[in-house]
C-alpha cells in the first residue's frame, strides 16, 4: 500500500461552483462541462477541475476549480473555452451560478487514482 501524494498549495485559488440545472436538462448540461474540460490543455494554470454530481438532487451539478495564481484564474476568466461555456450555459441552468472563493491549503490524493483505468 503506497502512500498518498501530499502536496501543499500556497497562492493557489480554489473555486466551488453549485450549477442548477433546468429540469431533465443535468445530463445535457453535464456533456456541456465535459466538453469544456476536454479543452482545458489551453489553461495550463487551471491545475484542476472536477465535476461532481449531487446524490440527492437530480438537478445540482457542482465544480471544483484549483488555479495556479490569481493570474491564472484571470487567464481562465478570458479564455476561449471559458467564453463559450459561458454563452452555454444559461440554456441548461436554472437561475445564476453560486460561487464559493477560497484558498486551499494541502491535497492528499492516493496513488491509485493516478494509475487506474479510467477507460470512458
Amino acid at each position: 500500500m503506497s502512500e498518498p501524494r501530499q502536496v501543499f498549495l500556497p497562492g493557489r485559488q480554489a473555486l466551488i461552483v453549485r450549477l442548477n440545472a433546468q429540469a431533465g436538462k443535468r445530463a445535457a448540461l453535464l456533456d456541456l462541462l465535459n466538453t469544456y474540460a476536454d479543452g482545458l490543455a489551453e489553461e495550463p494554470g487551471t491545475e484542476m477541475y472536477m465535476v461532481s454530481v449531487d446524490p440527492d438532487d437530480d438537478d445540482l451539478v457542482w465544480l471544483y476549480e484549483i488555479f495556479q495564481d490569481d493570474d491564472a484564474e484571470n487567464e481562465h476568466r478570458k479564455s476561449q473555452g471559458f467564453a463559450d461555456l459561458m454563452h452555454a450555459l444559461p440554456a441548461f441552468l436554472e437561475g445564476s451560478p453560486a460561487v464559493l472563493r477560497m484558498q486551499p491549503l494541502r491535497m492528499a490524493l492516493q496513488e491509485k487514482v493516478f494509475t487506474e483505468n479510467w477507460t470512458f
